[in-house]
């Protein structure tokens, strides 16, 4: 176990390793719960990271799943007690439990613990990113499908994980289409406070920003905009379409995800071309022309 592992560490480690061994002993989830005596839904929320796994309850599964290295099951029993001293955060607390999905409440987690981040939007500046009064802006959109408490508490969300990231060390890479840079979401004097402010993180070096512009024959992803964070030795995916989200750990999945990202970030329009165009399309929507930045020297 690496020293100093946080309890998102500890415990995502510890999930992994049995989830694994599971399949390593050919073992279904039920058939796992029926030698253990467990229901089923304990072992589905040990898989995914809901709990935490006991110190009592892991040795015996390790024994179960045939983890018999001395040194695997220490390790992974000294990791099980750090992932059980958390406190409760924010984003765990009853109101957002009941107004976050859970693939968001493991973002928000996850991106707490990142070392780097690597985003790449097809409709808007992402959450983390966004000012207030461009995620109520976006926000209203899902007056339909979300209640007036939902959409605050996302609201809420997005600026605390803002302020969460932008006070620690991370290397964060965004990538968006240009689209998104056009989108005049919440009106021309809304869309440029965030421009503004999406420049401002770009120079000040906290984001490093790179456009796909229309006249690149390239793509990402047609239908979802995604993250891959960094997580000690391991990457996670977070892909979002709509409403619809989900936390993806498929290491075949998250590869393909970053190596398309890595081909298109060196194809896209370059940092520096990238905050001409925004500083450009802010000039736009001051002199109150909207979306009619031209895409040129990108």
């Amino acid at each position: 176990m690496t020293e100093g592992d946080s309890p998102t560490i500890a415990r995502r480690r510890v999930r992994l390793a049995l989830r694994e061994a599971r399949e390593r002993a050919g073992l279904t989830q039920n058939q796992v719960a029926e030698a253990m005596e467990w229901s089923h839904s304990k072992v589905i929320r040990i898989e995914n990271g809901d709990v935490s796994i006991s110190q009592n309850d892991l040795r015996p599964l390790l024994a179960l799943l045939g983890v018999k290295d001395k040194a695997v099951v220490t390790d992974l029993v000294a990791a099980a007690r750090i992932s059980r001293t958390r406190q409760q955060a924010w984003y765990q607390a009853a109101e957002f439990r009941d107004t976050l999905t859970d693939g968001m409440r493991k973002l928000i987690e996850y991106e707490s613990e990142a070392s780097e981040i690597r985003s790449y939007s097809i409709y808007y500046i992402p959450g983390h990113l966004q000012t207030p009064a461009y995620a109520e802006a976006l926000m209203s959109r899902f007056e339909d499908e979300l209640t007036e408490d939902q959409r605050t508490r996302r609201i809420e969300a997005r600026n605390k994980r803002r302020e969460v990231l932008e006070t620690r060390p991370v290397t964060f890479l965004l990538m968006v289409d240009e689209s998104v840079l056009r989108r005049t979401i919440g009106g021309p004097e809304v869309f440029a406070e965030q421009l503004r402010h999406l420049k401002q993180n770009a120079e000040n070096g906290y984001v490093r920003i790179r456009m796909v512009p229309f006249s690149l024959d390239a793509s990402v992803t047609n239908n979802a905009s995604f993250d891959l964070l960094q997580l000690g030795q391991g990457e996670v995916l977070y892909r979002e379409t709509g409403l619809n989200d989900e936390m993806i750990e498929d290491r075949e999945a998250i590869a393909k995800h970053r190596a398309r990202y890595d081909r298109v970030w060196r194809e896209a329009a370059g940092e520096e071309d990238t905050i001409q165009f925004i500083d450009r399309q802010i000039k736009e929507l001051e002199r109150g022309n909207t979306g009619t930045a031209s895409p040129e020297n990108t």
